[in-house]
This record gives C-alpha cells, structure tokens and sequence, in this order.
C-alpha cells in the first residue's frame, strides 16, 4: 500500500528502536507505545523542514503517528517529560534518530 510500517516501544529512558530508517516522500505509519510501569513517557519531533513533527504521550496502548519527510538527514525524536531538579529523559538517554534517505 506504499506506506512504511515502524514500530517504537518507550520504557525506562530508551526507546527500542533507537535509529529508524525511512525513505523521503514516503508516508510513515509510526505505531508507539511504553513498556508498562509508572514513569510517563512521550515521543516528539520536531523538524518542520522536513515534515515530522509530532508530540505524543505514551500509553501501553499503541498510538499512531503518520508523517511523510520531505528532507533527507537525521532528525532526533525524544521524551521530553522531566521531574523538578531531576535531568530531563532525553539527558537520561532517551532519545533517537530518524534517518530519511532517498
């Protein structure tokens, strides 16, 4: 159906997987989710230039994200949840890449 199925788990400060590849001009169906526990978790990116941009918080069930990149590179995704005086998830190491390549 021309579209890129990708899967991400969040859990305790990683998201499996950490670096997706997908191709530009290509619609990406992104399914998220977390691990079940008590910390909360969200997705984002936010890359206008190259249309992926999404902000979404994570349940242990599956959300959907659709985007289609417009650009070639490596844009980050990443948690952007943080408790008072403690470093955000993404210092704490969760985040990742999206590659989009030709």
């Amino acid at each position: 159906d021309g579209v890129q199925y990708i899967s991400i788990i969040g859990g305790g400060y990683f998201f499996k997987p950490d670096r997706i590849v997908v191709k530009k001009n290509i619609p990406v169906e992104l399914s998220v989710s977390r691990e079940p526990g008590m910390a909360p978790h969200s997705i984002m990116a936010n890359a206008p230039e190259a249309g992926i941009v999404f902000d979404e918080s994570l349940s242990s069930n599956p959300k959907i994200i659709t985007f289609t990149a417009k650009a070639t590179g490596e844009y980050v995704f990443y948690c952007k949840n943080k408790l008072p005086f403690l470093p955000s998830h993404r210092e704490k190491g969760m985040q990742g890449i999206i590659e989009v390549v030709e």
